[in-house]
């Protein structure tokens, strides 16, 4: 298992080309993907546990702006910031999520505080911040989570009269004693109706680990994975079927897509340390670091080039 361990990571798929994309920005995003994958690489390195690693992951994206979770998330219809977050842990298959909390500064660790000290998987809305205050979780002002940027996406989604936005943030991981997690998080969609919630709190949709199988973290179409249950589809083409975790990312990805409409976009890790970065949008914010490895960011597709996935 020495040298199997490591972490992977998301920042959310987008259909964007690269003359949408300055240069300067790029970098931003790139530098936060860094920032958040070392976060959690170190516990790894260090010994800790998936569970943790994912979670520090997640946190230091979501207290990043440019991520669309925490700070920065997106803006409902009303204005308002409302945050949805999951983790699951895959030796146990305890999992903590919140929905619909609106100023808790780290959903995801409300999410691991409610899958370690409450009998409760999902928590939403008042009754998870209350949690939260219970258990002595940081808070911040409304103003805290608001940014320019996305205030500016809330009006010409208005104007539209439309919905938009994937960027959710993910994590799975590897430990040095063999356990998975993954953790997701998000500020849903810009101009989603309040209290709409997406995939990313509900297991096995939009998070799903298992010590025998693999850990999956999604983001895109939140309904759309929602009805497809992306996260388990993985874990069942894996686990029934027999499929490689390369093999079974394709076919979650495809499956029902006759009936289903929607993006479905995913990072996923089996037990030997394969990492799976799936997606159907033009681009992901990803990275993955295995053991003492170099490490792997990317936005693009053909940022795979320095990749090897299996092995």
């Amino acid at each position: 298992m020495e040298n199997n361990w490591g972490i992977a990571i998301h920042g959310g798929a987008e259909n964007k080309s690269r003359d949408e994309l300055s240069d300067s920005k790029q970098a931003a995003y790139e530098q936060g993907l860094e920032n958040a994958l070392m976060a959690g690489w170190h516990i790894l390195n260090d010994g800790g546990s998936a569970v943790d690693a994912v979670e520090a992951a997640v946190r230091s994206m979501e207290n990043n702006p440019l991520f669309n979770a925490g700070r920065g998330g997106s803006l409902s219809k009303d204005e308002s910031n409302e945050f949805d977050a999951c983790i699951m842990d895959g030796k146990t298959m305890q999992a903590g999520a919140v929905a619909g909390v609106k100023h808790v500064k780290n959903p995801i660790t409300v999410a691991k505080t409610i899958m370690q000290e409450s009998k409760h998987v999902l928590i939403c809305g008042t009754g998870a911040e209350d949690f939260a205050r219970d258990h002595d979780l940081p808070f911040k002002a409304e103003e805290y989570f608001k940014t320019e940027e996305k205030e500016k996406a809330l009006k010409e989604a208005k104007k539209e009269e439309e919905t938009v936005g994937k960027d959710t943030v993910g994590a799975v991981a590897l430990d040095k004693t063999g356990n998975l997690a993954a953790a997701t998080s998000t500020g849903g969609l810009v101009n989603q109706y309040q209290g709409r919630v997406g995939d990313t709190p509900i297991i096995g949709s939009g998070t799903y680990a298992n010590n025998d199988v693999c850990a999956v973290s999604c983001t895109g179409d939140g309904e759309g994975i929602m009805r497809a249950n992306t996260a388990h589809e993985v874990y069942a083409h894996m686990k029934y079927k027999g499929l490689s975790l390369q093999e079974a990312s394709k076919a979650a990805m495809t499956l029902y897509k006759d009936r289903i409409d929607g993006d479905r976009n995913f990072i996923a890790m089996d037990p030997k340390g394969n990492v799976e970065f799936s997606f159907e949008t033009s681009l992901m914010f990803r990275a993955c670091k295995k053991g003492d490895a170099p490490m792997y960011v990317a936005v693009w597709p053909d940022d795979e080039d320095n990749w090897e996935k299996e092995g």
